[in-house]
């Protein structure tokens, strides 16, 4: 073990340390006690800035904080699949959980390809979705660069981009990036014929009766398309999503991507997933009929006016002189979860999501507790 001594620090045990006079001096320069404050000091300045994404609280937390037991509450605040995966998607089924996972995700991409029609070499497999999209963001914006958000719409395109130093404008036209969700076919192409990235996520197209655009990025270079496990197959606590890439771009995602991101777990799970078809097909058909019971249902309830949705959520402006945040903690204590955020666009709103039916009846009998 060789030792190096930087100019009046304690010495440190350093192996095969190189013992040039230059290095010692880099060295000392870099550590100078006078000129290191405080650890933030390392930190990037647009980072010392950012406010911290807003998550929904775990489960286990939720359920404390309550003091209800986690089947007593009737969480209807994340979107989540409430009918889970199917049978077939267990952790018994890993055999090998000890080994690191296929870097390449090559049996799961192949599974995918066979389900969408889009051979396997444009399919990218990520941590969700969410680890896709800051993916993409790492791989194009530079810092100042910016991208266009239509909001309402997933906070989290706002966020990848503040960490990635971009900005975010709305409205403008100086822009290289664009994120979208459900969009019309012809409004599709006059967007791709611009000089831009599109990334189309379409992480609730299971629910929308809109035919998936996957296949659309062997033609157009310019598109991304981003999809996930969490609603689709309720796996959105393996956090499995992917997206499909053109081939000039997929490159460079596989070359900045984590080797091992995509669990085992998470991988046997969505093959299980997609090996059962028609489960898949009658959880989507249960959601969507309880979507629509559930729209029916807000619109009679006179201090809120639901949006039609073609997602599995129901956003509703909270009307008639109510608070919406006080209306989310009102029902919180009663033991029913709905979502409401504090920005701008959404203060006034709250968003319920498509549950079972038993969960939609609990939420009614609540909210007639209001009028």
């Amino acid at each position: 073990m060789g030792v190096i001594d930087l100019h009046g620090f304690p010495s440190y045990p350093c192996a095969n340390l190189p013992k040039s006079r230059a290095l010692r001096q880099n060295i000392s320069r870099v550590c100078c006690v006078q000129n290191l404050k405080t650890g933030d000091s390392f930190i990037r300045p647009h980072l010392r800035q950012l406010a911290a994404y807003q998550p929904i609280l775990p489960f286990e937390v939720l359920s404390a904080q309550l003091g209800r037991k986690p089947e007593d509450i009737v969480k209807l605040d994340a979107n989540e699949n409430p009918y889970g995966p199917p049978p077939e998607a267990t952790l018994g089924n890993m055999k090998f959980p000890y080994v690191y996972p296929d870097p390449q995700s090559r049996r799961l991409r192949d599974a995918l390809a066979h389900d969408s029609g889009l051979e396997s070499q444009y399919i990218l497999v990520g941590c969700g979705a969410d680890e896709l999209i800051d993916l993409i963001m790492r791989c194009v914006l530079d810092p100042g660069e910016k991208i266009i958000d239509c909001p309402p719409t997933f906070s989290m395109y706002v966020f990848d981009a503040a960490v990635n130093g971009a900005g975010v404008i709305k409205g403008e036209t100086s822009f290289h990036y664009l994120f979208i969700c459900i969009i019309s076919e012809e409004d599709l192409l006059k967007i791709l014929d611009m000089p831009i990235l599109v990334v189309l996520d379409e992480a609730y197209i299971e629910f929308s009766g809109v035919k998936s655009r996957m296949k659309w990025v062997k033609k157009y270079e310019n598109l991304i398309v981003l999809r996930t496990f969490s609603k689709r197959a309720g796996l959105a606590g393996l956090r499995v999503g992917y997206g499909a890439f053109p081939l000039s771009i997929i490159e460079y995602m596989w070359r900045a991507k984590q080797p091992y991101n995509v669990s085992v777990a998470g991988e046997v799970a969505a093959l299980a997933a997609l090996s059962n078809g028609q489960y898949l097909e009658d959880v989507r058909d249960a959601l969507v009929r309880e979507r629509e019971r559930l729209f029916k249902l807000l619109k009679d309830v006179p201090f809120l006016d639901p949006y039609p949705s073609h997602s599995n959520f129901i956003l509703c402006e909270v009307t008639c002189g109510k608070d919406a945040k006080r209306l989310k903690e009102d029902l919180a204590k009663m033991g029913v979860m709905v979502r409401h955020y504090n920005s701008k666009e959404l203060k006034g709103f709250v968003r319920v999501s498509a549950g079972k039916p038993e969960h939609t009846d609990a939420l009614m009998v609540c909210l007639k507790q209001f009028y």
